[in-house]
């Protein structure tokens, strides 16, 4: 009887050493990203005590959505408002294909998403990095030569938050991936 409870004891031991939750401090992944106090900020607004890596992982990809959700609501508006202005409707259409679903941000993050569900975080971070590089483009320009589009609405405001937001996840991951 001594011996069944010993093997019981290991292996629960085992399964639960294999189900580690991962925690990192919230200032030590905010360290890393372009902006601490923006990613600390974020991370700490987590409603919750639980802020392992996977549900931080899962709640900065649910900000992500929702932030590239409204970045798109937002350009569809000013390309409505701004329909007699070729150069700025130029400029939001632009924009709209590095955010929507098919081809930009809307889609990367749709695909971060199945991806982290199957928990392939290695294969998250171009994901994030191109979410990251859709987000630039629309406000710096398609190419290295053109300048930035002198654009005086929430749109910049809106794209920097996708941009900390996807690098926030970034840093994340960073630890998430570690062995």
């Amino acid at each position: 009887m001594n011996r069944l409870w010993s093997l019981v004891v290991v292996f629960l031991l085992c399964v639960t050493c294999s189900y580690a939750v991962k925690v990192v401090d919230v200032d030590t992944i905010c360290t890393s990203t372009k902006n601490h106090s923006f990613c600390s900020n974020l991370l700490n607004s987590k409603s919750g005590g639980n802020k392992d890596l996977v549900s931080l992982t899962q709640y900065t990809i649910d900000v992500l959505r929702a932030n590239v959700t409204n970045t798109v609501n937002l350009i569809n508006k000013l390309i409505a408002q701004n329909g007699g202005n070729f150069n700025l409707t130029y400029h939001y259409n632009m924009c709209l294909i590095h955010f929507d679903v098919s081809k930009g941000a809307l889609g990367s993050v749709e695909y971060a998403e199945e991806l982290f569900k199957m928990g392939n975080y290695l294969a998250m971070i171009p994901t994030m990095k191109s979410i990251d590089f859709n987000a630039w483009e629309c406000l710096s320009g398609d190419t290295p030569s053109d300048p930035p589009y002198h654009d005086t609405s929430l749109l910049p405001v809106y794209a920097d938050d996708v941009m900390l937001v996807a690098n926030v996840v970034l840093s994340i991951l960073s630890y998430l991936t570690q062995a």
